[in-house]
């Protein structure tokens, strides 16, 4: 695990050298093979986000360097965008990098899982799986309360709604102003962890 020299300056600044003690004993709890790392199971362990479907998107944004674990810096990177000290704006950050899935700076809908599956599957391919972030991820919160059908309509409406250039995808800038003043305060508040 690394030791707070090692933390970079701008996460010392969200965390005093308290709360990262604190969080390092929490990490090493965490951590239960003592590999240094969390693997996703080890995460998973967090009761907070058992019951989560978006989890694994979470996990995702935490592992910066893409190698399916979660190291002490990661930990902390990740936790930081929680702390009360955190500013709205990296709060925002992480709730549209949930959407982001392919990490383009942009949720995209793309042709629709549903619509290839349903008219020409021939047409469903890992890339089109891909580019339909926005219903990849409502469909993990929603399950099968939803038909595929009538999820694709809330994405094409969202879509349409949000997305102010007209190029077919929802920017940071638009995914803020689509969420609203009320919403991002809601969303400061929910995304507000004390350490």
């Amino acid at each position: 695990m690394g030791n707070m020299t090692s933390i970079p300056v701008e996460l010392c600044a969200t965390f005093d050298a308290d709360e990262i003690r604190r969080l390092g004993k929490r990490f090493k709890k965490l951590d239960i093979d003592g590999s240094g790392s969390l693997s996703i199971q080890e995460f998973m362990s967090i009761p907070e986000l058992q019951q989560n479907p978006l989890v694994q998107r979470v996990i995702d944004i935490f592992d910066t360097d893409g190698n399916g674990e979660i190291d002490f810096k990661e930990f902390i990177g990740g936790i930081s965008q929680f702390s009360v000290k955190g500013d709205k704006e990296s709060k925002l950050r992480f709730a549209f990098k949930i959407y982001d899935m392919d990490k383009d700076g942009f949720i995209s809908n793309g042709m629709s899982v549903w619509y290839c599956r349903e008219s020409t599957p021939s047409l469903l391919t890992s890339e089109n799986k891909k580019s339909c972030e926005l219903f990849q991820v409502l469909k993990m919160m929603v399950g099968s309360n939803l038909k595929d059908s009538q999820l694709q309509q809330i994405v094409d409406k969202t879509i349409i709604n949000a997305d102010k250039d007209g190029d077919g995808k929802i920017s940071f800038d638009e995914f803020c102003a689509c969420v609203g003043d009320s919403l991002i305060d809601d969303i400061q508040k929910k995304m507000t962890v004390a350490v």
